[in-house]
C-alpha cells in the first residue's frame, strides 16, 4: 500500500513536469514568431517610404553649374544632363544661373570637373542649354510629363544649395500646385513677364536653381527655377514644367533665338501716373486692371488697325489682362501667324479688334 502511494506521486510529480516544460516551450515558441513578424514588418516600412533607388537613377545626371566673368565666380546653380549626341552632352538649367557669364564649369557628383560652352538661352522663359564632352557623361536623366503628375504625388529635388560643399543634396516633398502663374523680372530692360510654374514643398535653396524637380520614379517633370522668400513663408518653391522647356531645346542647341510673336503696342500699368499724366492719358475711376496704349510702332499689326494711344486692353482672348506681365504671359502663349482677339475700352465702351501676330523685329 505504501509503494502504490509512491508510485502515484511519482507519476504525478512526471506529469507536472511534462506539462511545464510544453508550457514553457509553447511561450518561447510564440515570442520567437512574434520577434520575426515584427521585424518582416518594419523593413517592409522602410522600403516603401524610400526613393534611394529614384536618386541613384540621376545622381550621377545631376551636376553643379558654376558661372564666371572675368576669371571671378559669379554665379552658382545646378544642372542636369538630359542627352548626349556624338561627342557632346547637353546640360539644361536656368538662363539666370549662366547669365552674364563667358566661362561656364561643370562639377559632377563623382569629383569630376569640365569646362562647358554655351550652346544657347533664352531670359524670357528663364532656360539654358550648355555642351559638355559626351565621353565624361555616365548617365542621363530620364524626361517625365508633369501633365500626369498630380497634386499630393511625392517629388524630390537634387542640387548644390549654398555652393559645392553641400553637392548632391536631396530633398523631397509634395506637388503643392499646379498651373501657378508668377511674375518675374527679366534681364532684357527690367521687363516683367509671367510664367506657369508647378508649386512644391520641397527644399528649394539658393543654389538649387536649374536643377531637376523628380517623380517618385526619378523622372525629371520640371526645372527648378525660384521660391518665395519672405519671413512669414515656408516652402514655396516653384519648377517650370518639363514640357514648356523641351519645346525650346532644339533651337537652344543650336544656338538659335527663340522667336515670339509681336503686336507692335508700347503699353503703360494703370498705377503709372506720371507717365500717363506726361502723355495726357485720363483712366476711368471705376476701372482697375488693363493696360494702357501708349504708343504704336510702324510696320507692326497694330498700325493701320482700330486701335489708338489711350485705348485700354483689357483681355487677350479669354485671358484678363491685369498689367504689362499678364499681356507679355497672353501673348506668348501664341505662335507667329495666329490670330488674337483683342478686348479693348474707348469712352467708357468696350469693343474688339483681330490682329494676327508676325515675327518680331531684331
Amino acid at each position: 500500500m505504501h509503494k502504490v502511494k509512491w508510485k502515484n506521486i511519482i507519476i504525478i510529480l512526471l506529469l507536472w513536469m511534462v506539462l511545464m516544460l510544453t508550457i514553457i516551450l509553447g511561450i518561447t515558441y510564440i515570442k520567437i514568431n512574434d520577434r520575426k513578424t515584427i521585424v518582416k514588418q518594419a523593413v517592409t516600412i522602410t522600403e516603401q517610404d524610400s526613393i534611394a533607388s529614384a536618386v541613384k537613377k540621376v545622381n550621377n545626371a545631376v551636376v553643379v553649374v558654376e558661372t564666371f566673368q572675368n576669371n571671378r565666380l559669379i554665379s552658382t546653380g545646378t544642372g542636369f544632363i538630359y542627352k548626349t549626341v556624338g561627342e557632346n552632352g547637353y546640360i539644361l538649367t536656368n538662363n539666370h544661373v549662366i547669365a552674364n557669364g563667358d566661362y561656364y564649369k561643370i562639377i559632377f557628383n563623382f569629383n569630376k570637373t569640365v569646362t562647358a560652352t554655351l550652346a544657347g538661352s533664352d531670359d524670357y522663359s528663364d532656360i539654358a542649354v550648355l555642351k559638355i564632352p559626351s565621353s565624361v557623361v555616365k548617365t542621363t536623366v530620364k524626361i517625365g510629363n508633369s501633365e500626369k503628375s498630380e497634386v499630393g504625388d511625392t517629388v524630390f529635388t537634387i542640387g548644390a544649395p549654398v555652393g559645392t560643399e553641400y553637392i548632391g543634396t536631396v530633398t523631397k516633398g509634395i506637388l503643392s500646385g499646379k498651373d501657378r502663374i508668377v511674375t518675374i523680372n527679366t534681364n532684357i530692360n527690367s521687363d516683367a513677364t509671367q510664367m506657369r510654374v508647378m508649386q512644391t514643398d520641397a527644399a528649394i535653396n539658393p543654389g538649387n536653381s536649374g536643377g531637376p524637380l523628380l517623380n517618385i520614379n526619378g523622372e525629371v517633370i520640371g526645372i527648378n527655377s525660384l521660391k518665395l522668400v519672405e519671413q512669414e513663408i515656408e516652402g514655396m518653391g516653384f519648377a517650370i514644367p518639363i514640357e514648356d522647356v523641351i519645346k525650346y531645346t532644339p533651337l537652344l542647341e543650336i544656338g538659335k533665338k527663340i522667336e515670339r510673336p509681336y503686336l507692335g503696342l508700347g503699353v503703360l500699368d494703370l498705377n503709372e501716373n506720371y507717365a500717363l499724366y506726361q502723355q495726357g492719358i485720363e483712366i476711368p475711376d471705376n476701372l482697375n486692371s488693363g493696360v494702357v496704349i501708349s504708343k504704336i510702332y510702324e510696320n507692326s499689326p497694330s498700325q493701320g488697325s482700330v486701335l489708338k494711344t489711350g485705348d485700354i486692353i483689357i483681355k487677350i482672348n479669354n485671358i484678363v489682362i491685369n498689367d504689362k506681365a499678364k499681356l507679355r504671359y497672353a501673348l506668348y502663349q501664341h505662335k507667329i501667324g495666329d490670330k488674337i482677339t483683342i478686348y479693348y475700352q474707348r469712352g467708357g465702351k468696350t469693343d474688339k479688334v483681330i490682329l494676327t501676330l508676325v515675327k518680331q523685329p531684331n
